[in-house]
């Protein structure tokens, strides 16, 4: 039995178009587009019509930086796939990609087959994986030609957290090298870690406890030193690179002169980094600790530099590094030694509404706005045109966004499952209405009409931008 959906009255923006259209939907995906009233459009008969008058129609979101039910620091992110997936769909993301997590000792396949049995059959949208390696060695190297070749096709290393996921440069050298031959990505946490380590010690020895020196520790300039050292260590091993959660000026300037070099080095920055600052850190009573991520906030002046990285492209995509940890039993860990709190923020509902408000703002177009949160992450991660885009044959992953709606992001509304919001009282401007998940209603004129279990694993294939 087919099924068919249109979306009528629309103004469908894609990375590359605005267009008034209707959207003709058939057995979960895309079938055509049509200008709006042409008899063409006109013609199509569907069991379910959506009237998008006054409307944006467009992709749905792709995060593709999640931790959902992460083990950290002796407790574990509080989204599950189920609350965190559904809470995507909420907030106009149809596909995210998480990290499996290779832990020491442990084969890649044991930690993906453990990341599998946490999603399978408990997500509301559409997921993939990317590879978290710990632990580089022979086997290790060989493993990731399998995976690549069953659509895991990216694989983050730290230079961050000693101990725990930290990779020494020779470790990453001999990554990128198998990189370079199996056409995966190497995705890197750069930071220099074992300074980091000296300056926490020296901190806390001197009594500098609270929440704020987190991000005095974890300073700019070893943010940008890292993401250098990672630039060459890929270049000497002929590798492209993605460098993670970008937060400071020093290193966007480190991804814009390989760039002009014309390497294949890419950055992503994420809503925390251009909407909050070290402001928030140094809230008083400890709620500096709600905003405890790595890389960290950084001071306000940082924030013009990621937007103009975004604009000019030295920047290509903003995911969210959603990793919740509530502030009540999980936060508070960390009182009255910074080191102890568990590292992460709550964002995947957030994303789609705060970048549209930078729309509004003028910090970017709309076009770019899809860009970046849509068809470049799906592109780097060897998802389009099936993600990222609306176009005939892509999957009907399809937002109606009401552009003019008003809303004060608040944890009294969120669905994320965690007991704070990072952005509590911030007006916005832009509200997900309905979101389509490969043409199955996920959230139906705001409500949840989805289910755990629609989602499906998405193999990938390699980045669409390697030259």
């Amino acid at each position: 039995m087919s099924s068919r959906t249109v979306i009528r009255g629309g103004l469908v923006i894609t990375a590359s178009d605005e267009i008034h259209a209707d959207v003709l939907i058939e057995d979960g995906r895309i079938a055509a587009l049509a200008a709006s009233g042409t008899s063409a459009a006109e013609a199509w008969t569907a069991e379910r019509t959506i009237d998008a008058t006054g409307k944006y129609v467009i992709p749905g979101g792709v995060d593709a930086h999640t931790h959902m039910e992460l083990p950290f620091g002796g407790t574990s992110a509080s989204d599950t796939f189920e609350t965190g997936t559904r809470a995507a769909a909420w907030g106009g993301t149809t596909t995210i990609v998480d990290f499996a997590v290779q832990s020491v000792g442990q084969s890649l396949r044991e930690g993906l087959d453990a990341w599998h049995a946490k999603a399978e059959g408990n997500c509301a949208i559409d997921y993939g994986f990317h590879m978290i390696v710990s632990d580089v060695n022979q086997d290790t190297l060989k493993e990731m030609d399998l995976l690549v070749e069953e659509g895991v096709t990216s694989f983050k290393q730290f230079m961050a957290y000693p101990g725990v996921f930290y990779s020494d440069d020779g470790q990453i050298l001999r990554a990128m090298q198998r990189s370079a031959e199996n056409g995966g990505l190497i995705m890197m946490h750069a930071e220099n870690g074992i300074a980091i380590d000296v300056l926490v010690e020296q901190a806390l020895a001197r009594g500098e406890t609270d929440p704020r020196y987190h991000g005095e520790v974890r300073k700019a300039l070893l943010e940008a030193e890292a993401t250098h050292r990672a630039i060459k260590l890929a270049q000497v091993a002929g590798a492209p690179l993605y460098v993670v959660h970008v937060s400071a000026m020093e290193a966007v300037a480190e991804l814009a002169r390989a760039r002009d070099e014309g390497l294949n080095v890419f950055g992503e920055t994420c809503p925390q980094y251009l909407f909050l600052s070290t402001d928030n850190l140094a809230e008083p009573d400890f709620e500096g600790s709600k905003y405890v991520c790595s890389t960290p906030l950084r001071p306000k002046e940082h924030q013009a530099h990621l937007w103009k990285g975004l604009r000019t492209n030295d920047l290509q995509v903003v995911s969210t590094d959603h990793c919740p940890f509530c502030f009540v039993g999980q936060k508070e860990l960390g009182r009255g030694d910074f080191s102890k709190i568990p590292n992460g923020l709550p964002g995947v509902e957030n994303r789609m509404d705060l970048l549209h408000q930078a729309v509004v703002d003028g910090n970017i177009s709309r076009r770019r706005w899809i860009e970046i949160a849509c068809a470049t992450p799906a592109r780097m991660f060897g998802m389009y045109p099936k993600k990222g885009t609306i176009a005939p044959g892509a999957d009907a992953d399809v937002v109606i966004y009401d552009p003019q709606a008003e809303q004060i992001v608040s944890a009294e509304t969120h669905h994320m499952n965690v007991d704070y919001s990072a952005y509590e009282g911030k007006r916005l401007t832009g509200r997900v209405e309905t979101v389509l998940s490969r043409g199955e209603l996920v959230i139906t004129e705001r409500e949840y009409t989805g289910h755990a279990g629609h989602g499906t694993y998405t193999p990938r294939s390699t980045c669409q931008y390697l030259n």
